[in-house]
């Protein structure tokens, strides 16, 4: 899950981690009256869930009052398109207002799990401030990397490594060994995926600043932590990809015409891929799970077909712990429920795929069994 940078920074403040002054804001008003407030220059910063901002136009230092409140005007409220968005971009609720820091020098600092090598890696810059993907392509040798055992936890040679690579020396280097061991504490704290500083600045008065702030924490691990769990902002979420994972479904929204309906995610992307070869694009990958009931079978159809593109639905499964008889009772009985009108292509085998093929045919509804993947293919090019 991710949160938003003002409460990543929350969470460093709490860490002891420095970070500049700074307060949100959610109407012109409250900008208007922090601006007044704070000394100069300030930072006006977009605050969504996704990176690029400052190329996209969400980040503006004002060297004056007037300046801050114009770019409050223009951020807050704008539709903010990054590389990240996607074409329509993100409609921006809250800005970060920040006291402007003295910057010496901006360096790039994040920590992720690398799942090769079963550690967690530390990755550093020089190169502060910029794509780190573009430091990597055009000058890999500027790039510092650090693995660590999380069972060790962070080691002192280790942080000597990265003072080492970033160039820092005596008073520069003593906060940044302090900073990147309270950041290692914190990633672990919070089962993070991704921890990510840049820039992280040194002052014109030897200080290591957090200027920004990116954190991912582990879906899987929020009924650990109810404090990550309460900053969930469903906002910039897709509507459908929201109701779904309020019934629990693992659904993710795409661009096709063919819903799909599958029990397991390797037979999801499996099928996305039999839906492409068919000659028509995806519409989303829904798996219910192996153990779906017909709530959940119902619910997956309602988000479906809400899907306004959606066209046809292709319904792929494989009885094991769910005998094809009773997925197919569940299948008919929330068609009824929903009056569904799309076609509907039902390929399953396993477990009573007769008597579950016989339920679907007496229906009476517009669902069509398929006997293979070949004539699944077949049916839904025909759709």
């Amino acid at each position: 899950m991710k949160i938003h940078e003002y409460q990543a920074k929350e969470l460093f403040s709490k860490a002891g981690i420095p970070i500049p002054a700074g307060k949100i804001c959610t109407t012109l008003a409250e900008a208007s009256a922090l601006i007044a407030e704070m000394q100069l220059p300030i930072a006006v910063k977009a605050q969504i869930l996704a990176g690029g901002r400052g190329k996209g136009g969400g980040v503006v230092l004002a060297k004056t009052a007037g300046e801050a409140q114009a770019a409050a005007e223009k951020i807050l409220g704008m539709q903010l398109v990054t590389k990240q968005t996607g074409e329509k971009g993100i409609e921006v609720k809250t800005i970060l207002l920040e006291q402007g820091v003295d910057i010496d020098k901006e360096l790039y600092l994040s920590m992720l799990v690398d799942r090769d090598h079963a550690d967690i890696v530390i990755i550093g810059s020089r190169d502060g401030g910029m794509d780190i993907e573009t430091v990597a392509e055009k000058t890999p040798e500027r790039i510092i990397t650090v693995h660590v055992n999380p069972l060790l936890g962070l080691q002192g040679y280790q942080v000597r490594e990265l003072i080492f690579g970033l160039g820092l020396e005596a008073t520069a280097a003593k906060a940044f060994a302090v900073l990147v061991r309270k950041l290692f504490g914190l990633f672990m704290n919070y089962d993070c995926s991704l921890v990510e500083i840049n820039p992280l600045v040194v002052t014109g008065e030897n200080e290591i600043v957090a200027l920004d702030a990116k954190m991912d924490i582990d879906s899987s691990s929020l009924f650990r932590h109810p404090d990550i769990l309460a900053m969930h902002d469903s906002s910039e979420e897709d509507e459908l990809e929201a109701a779904a994972a309020s019934h629990g479904l693992n659904y993710i929204r795409l661009d096709g015409t063919i819903g799909s309906m599958v029990n397991g995610a390797g037979l999801a992307m499996a099928t996305m891929d039999l839906i492409k070869q068919a000659g028509v694009e995806p519409a989303n990958f829904l798996d219910v799970g192996g153990g779906a009931s017909a709530e959940m079978v119902e619910n997956g159809f309602r988000i479906i077909v809400s899907d306004p593109n959606v066209r046809g639905i292709f319904i792929n499964i494989f009885g094991g712990i769910l005998r094809c008889d009773i997925l197919a009772e569940g299948v008919v009985a929330a068609a009824r429920k929903i009056g569904l009108s799309l076609p509907v292509v039902v390929r399953m085998e396993g477990t009573n795929v007769e008597e579950g093929r016989k339920i679907l045919a007496d229906s009476g509804l517009r669902l069509t069994s398929a006997t293979d993947l070949s004539h699944a293919a077949e049916l839904l090019a025909a759709i």
